[in-house]
């Protein structure tokens, strides 16, 4: 008999685990694969962005599905708890852009490897190789697990970290929804975020923009009346199935809603090469860069304000070509480029499925579970923490922090309530 199950062994379970175990409690963190972190290990390419240190607010507002939830955890143990948390256990961190936090070393094992020192520190005994089949339970409360081998586990809470469904390869395959249901939870509907998205637009099956990048373009998801329902501002890529990058990876989950809404059918994203200049100063910068140069090929005058393969994409659709000079050039072709630049429209039909996302939409409904505690409101000694919540972020340390959070309180609260 243990005093608390730690179950999944992915950040919120390892960070669980070492709350749960710092409270001088009998803890066991069971894993059904055949290490622990597997995906703190792959974060961040591999260096593992651990956190993110922007005010409270503006994290908040990185995690457009339900972030808000996160003030009553961050009253407990917060995004600058977490710098902490790791800089005691003796892996020193460092901020780059967007207030994202490394390891000083770039090394994602560095973070793993602090965690399970940590972990063997407290005494939490851990199970590899150990899938659970089921949440065992009666009238009143969650008891313990019954593993896939058949052998039962009892306990006086249950931590739940299984995770979503994304990322599939780490061990998170959706495991936990049906444990949370038998428990009376709701699970809302999953879908895929932070994911890229398919086109079947002519230049997309042709290749011809594959591996192109546009650096620090305006990426806007449009509804039916052609009005933007997100923009966002950051690097993205062309591909041989569609887009991606950082701007369209945020843009996509607004893809997935719009497509609930029209009932399946194509959404445009709008492409702006020059969210700095407006439509008329686009215009400007062309004429003006055309009278400096009046006898030069417009391809090689304008070629440093777009990346060329972009340019001599645009170039035909406004009817320019690209060996003609400037000074011929009439008012009205150089204002159908400067359009193009700013409001390139990519019709798009869906997004990859979620077994390629980075993060899961949907999960466990916050609504039954109690915030400064991340107990079950529906079932004593159940707790949930992690992704198998209805609560997903950007990439960029939110999902992470959300994670080590939730962990931290569903971990120490399981405790104290033995």
């Amino acid at each position: 008999m243990y005093d608390v199950i730690i179950v999944g062994g992915g950040p919120s379970g390892l960070m669980a685990a070492a709350a749960a175990g710092a409270e001088n409690k009998k803890v066991v963190l069971i894993e059904k694969g055949t290490k622990l972190g597997k995906k703190l290990a792959i974060s961040g390419g591999g260096r593992c962005n651990v956190t993110n240190r922007l005010p409270q607010e503006e994290i908040v507002k990185n995690i457009p599905g339900n972030g808000r939830f996160l003030f009553s955890p961050f009253a407990v143990f917060n995004n600058e708890d977490i710098i902490t948390f790791f800089e005691n256990l003796g892996v020193p961190l460092k901020e780059e852009d967007h207030g994202r936090m490394f390891p000083v070393s770039n090394k994602a094992a560095d973070v793993v490897n602090a965690l399970l020192d940590e972990l063997k520190r407290l005494h939490v005994e851990i199970k590899l190789n150990s899938p659970v089949a089921k949440l065992l339970m009666n009238d009143e409360k969650v008891i313990g697990i019954q593993l896939a081998t058949g052998e039962e586990i009892t306990a006086g809470a249950v931590v739940v970290a299984v995770g979503g469904k994304a990322v599939p390869q780490t061990g998170s395959t959706g495991d936990g929804y049906p444990w949370a249901q038998k428990a009376g939870h709701t699970v809302t509907d999953l879908y895929p975020t932070e994911v890229p998205l398919l086109s079947n637009e002519n230049f997309i099956k042709s290749k011809e923009l594959q591996g192109l990048a546009l650096r620090d373009a305006g990426v806007s998801v449009l509804n039916k009346k052609g009005k933007p329902i997100i923009t966002h501002q950051m690097d993205m890529l062309f591909t041989h199935f569609g887009l991606s990058g950082p701007a369209i990876l945020r843009c996509s989950q607004f893809v997935v809603k719009e497509q609930k809404k029209n009932g399946g059918q194509l959404v445009q994203i709008r492409i702006d090469s020059l969210p700095n200049l407006n439509q008329e100063e686009t215009f400007q910068k062309l004429l003006s860069s055309i009278k400096e140069e009046p006898k030069k090929a417009v391809k090689n005058v304008w070629k440093g304000i777009v990346p060329e393969r972009w340019l001599l994409f645009l170039l035909p659709k406004a009817d320019i070509q690209e060996s003609e000079d400037g000074q011929n050039l009439s008012h009205e072709k150089i204002r159908a480029l400067a359009h193009l630049l700013k409001q390139f429209i990519v019709n798009v039909h869906g997004t990859q499925p979620l077994e390629k996302a980075f993060v899961t939409g949907g999960g466990v409904s916050i609504k039954e579970i109690e915030p400064k505690t991340m107990a079950s409101k529906q079932k004593a000694g159940l707790y949930f923490c992690g992704e198998i919540l209805d609560i997903h972020g950007y990439t960029g340390g939110y999902n992470i922090t959300s994670a080590l959070v939730t962990g931290k309180v569903a971990g120490m609260s399981a405790a104290k309530s033995i």
